[in-house]
């Protein structure tokens, strides 16, 4: 029994339009493209739009420093988005911008809806100030002490380590992330969306399995917490869309940015007369919505975002589906390791589909982390699709096309071996069905298993060799074929270009999930070109660095204009580094080190750190114990041959036995902050 026909529009979280895409963008669009294409190859009606989330202070200050209007530079941006996107296959039905009048029209209506209902008043706040800069600071352009958890360098409104959101008055040892000055608090009039009232329905919406079971539980620590009304305004000068009625005061930008996902909807429709916004978001709407987002950013999605809805008389989303963050190699992302890759740097050393395979054999429906292991990407690729896959049809149509002229079988040399390959399409559609991408891969990889072991077994090239077995020969072929066109059918959605590639070769109708049983006879196939080549681990050296190549070039400061060869950096670089208190508990020599000493430091609430200083002709081990030292602590830890070296101590003097230890005036304790 087929199943009903579902309409479904699916969204991409919003890149943020002032850099490239890069891995972390890949992941995601490359998680929904997937889901999106299975929907459709299931024959659902699946639409999928995504935007440039273009508003905000940030994009506001990159335009004044360009010199030139924010909305030239939205465009630029959202237009090489969308190019570098589509290298990779995602297929978006629009790809658009928050900057529109469809949003603006759409943030003002649910603006107005929410106040007309009582969800929305004004109150006077303290907000900070950056009196070099003179302007009212976002978010995003401070930085300080989570006031949770404690943790270092987080942002005025969340916390990337423990995930509590907070007021920006909250947070400790604020600082500008723009000049570097400390903040002025200051009064301002701001709208409020009140949540509080929203609790019951919010309570009921999470609860419903609308989320990750650890997402929903995550969440729920927060509704017990009790919720706080969410800021939405923001004070001038920013780039964004004024509230009615206002001069001076803006949308906050992740109240218009989930709007996007609507305005986006609401432009395709203009343009096509299939595409019914209303029927979709209206309330009760027997469509579905679901949103692809990353970790980071659940609070929004899953609190704000239905909340307003409901409130303004939307549907609110179907379900929200959540992945975890993006390693290299088990560590973050890195531009002085090369491993920071931006899109358009991995399409010209690599295949794309190369990489969407890899995601997909590991992305699953948890929020867990995922890695790219560099080497293991080379080996599986090769291995299974140019190993597996493609070498059940190059090994096949050889023979039928040297012996047959490119003419398969009518008959089905092993029924059973046929059924089972097309009844397993029952258990793989589940799996795509519920993001388990990476249980969906392992089972066609076993059935690609199971077509090359009966191929080995039969052993056409044997057959050929004898006379009178042409026939049998072709039969083996032709169930290898067949059996490679049902492979392809189900890794559509993950390789679309290797599928139609395929479907060019095999000359049959474009694969569907409804059509993968259908046994192809005797037909005519195309010559045999080569569907996919091996990766060389050279070229992934190449693509990294290359990558560290742009990033050490987009990093270098600009020389003085005085003339002096010394080069200069930014307040906001020097900013960056995090200089902290820590007082040496333990040091040690290395052995087969003349230089470094094996430092242990106690840091206060960052913990202890192990860190390795070339100070060894300078001081004696058993004499550093309980001196207080100055600790680089967000440097980027590096791998010795000795152990980990978790940060750099600082000193000065000439070198050898001239090396004297920076160390803070008395009073100063583990962890506090040098300034």
């Amino acid at each position: 029994m087929s199943e009903p026909r579902r309409t479904l529009y699916v969204t991409s979280a919003l890149p943020y339009a002032s850099g490239a895409i890069h891995f972390g963008h890949l992941l995601e669009h490359i998680q929904t493209d997937i889901w999106v294409r299975f929907q459709r190859l299931r024959g659902h009606r699946c639409l999928y739009g995504c935007a440039d989330d273009s508003h905000g202070t940030p994009m506001m200050l990159t335009a004044e420093k360009q010199g030139r209007p924010p909305e030239v530079l939205v465009e630029e941006y959202r237009a090489a988005h969308a190019r570098d996107l589509a290298g990779f296959h995602v297929a978006h039905d629009v790809y658009y911008t928050t900057h529109s009048e469809e949003n603006r029209e759409l943030a003002e209506l649910i603006f107005e809806r929410c106040r007309e209902a009582g969800y929305v008043f004004t109150r006077s706040v303290a907000q900070y100030y950056d009196p070099e800069k003179g302007m009212f600071l976002a978010d995003r352009f401070l930085k300080g002490i989570c006031p949770r958890c404690g943790a270092e360098d987080q942002y005025g409104d969340n916390c990337e380590k423990c995930g509590a959101t907070y007021e920006a008055t909250e947070l400790k040892a604020p600082r500008s992330t723009l000049s570097g000055a400390t903040p002025e608090l200051r009064e301002s009039e701001h709208y409020f969306f009140d949540l509080p009232k929203l609790q019951g329905f919010l309570e009921d919406w999470t609860g419903s399995g609308t989320l990750q079971p650890e997402v929903a539980n995550k969440i729920r620590e927060w509704l017990d917490a009790g919720l706080q009304p969410w800021d939405i305004s923001r004070d001038a000068p920013y780039f964004g869309f004024r509230i009615p009625g206002t001069e001076e005061k803006y949308f906050y930008v992740w109240l218009d940015a989930p709007i996007g996902y609507m305005a986006a909807l609401k432009h395709l429709a203009a343009s096509r007369d299939d595409v019914d916004f209303d029927a979709i978001w209206a309330p009760g709407s027997d469509a579905e919505v679901h949103h692809f987002i990353g970790k980071d950013i659940v609070n929004f999605h899953t609190l704000f975002w239905p909340a307003m809805l409901h409130a303004a008389g939307f549907r609110t989303p179907t379900r929200i589906h959540t992945h975890g963050f993006l390693t290299v190699d088990g560590t973050k992302m890195s531009k002085s390791r090369g491993t920071f890759i931006n899109a358009r740097t991995y399409l010209a050393h690599l295949d794309p589909e190369c990489l969407r395979y890899y995601f997909a054999a590991k992305l699953g429906p948890s929020t867990d982390d995922i890695d790219l292991s560099l080497d293991d990407f080379v080996a599986r690729v090769n291995a299974d699709l140019v190993g597996k896959i493609a070498n059940i049809a190059s090994r096949c149509a050889g023979f039928v096309h040297k012996g047959h002229g490119g003419q398969l079988a009518e008959r089905c040399a092993d029924e059973a071996l046929w059924r089972e390959a097309v009844d397993a399409g029952d258990r793989i559609a589940p799996l795509y069905e519920h993001g388990e991408y990476n249980k969906a891969v392992r089972e066609i990889m076993a059935l690609a298993d199971r077509a090359n072991q009966y191929i080995d077994g039969a052993k056409p090239w044997v057959l050929a060799k004898e006379a009178g077995r042409e026939a049998e020969v072709q039969e083996i072929c032709s169930l290898g074929l067949n059996l490679f066109r049902v492979l392809m059918a189900y890794l559509k959605p993950v390789l679309p270009a290797m599928a139609e590639q395929a479907e060019g070769f095999l000359a049959c109708a474009p694969l569907t999930w409804a059509n993968r049983g259908d046994w192809l006879g005797a037909h005519r196939i195309e010559p045999y070109r080569a569907l996919k080549t091996r990766i060389e681990r050279s070229a992934v050296d190449r693509m990294i660095e290359a990558s560290r190549e742009e990033a050490a070039a987009a990093a270098k400061p600009a020389v003085a204009e005085t003339g002096d060869a010394a080069e200069t950096i930014g307040i906001e670089q020097f900013a960056a580094v995090d200089l902290r208190v820590a007082r040496v508990d333990g040091a040690e020599r290395v052995d087969g080190a003349d230089k470094l000493l094996r430092l242990t430091l106690d840091v206060g609430p960052l913990g202890r750190r192990t860190v390795f200083a070339g100070i060894r002709a300078a001081y004696e081990p058993e004499t550093l114990p309980g001196r207080l030292v100055v600790l680089v602590a967000n440097l980027a830890p590096r791998k010795m041959r000795f152990g980990v070296s978790e940060g750099m101590v600082l000193a000065a003097g000439p070198g050898g036995g001239e090396v004297f230890l920076l160390a803070p005036d008395s009073g100063a304790e583990p962890g506090m902050e040098v300034r």
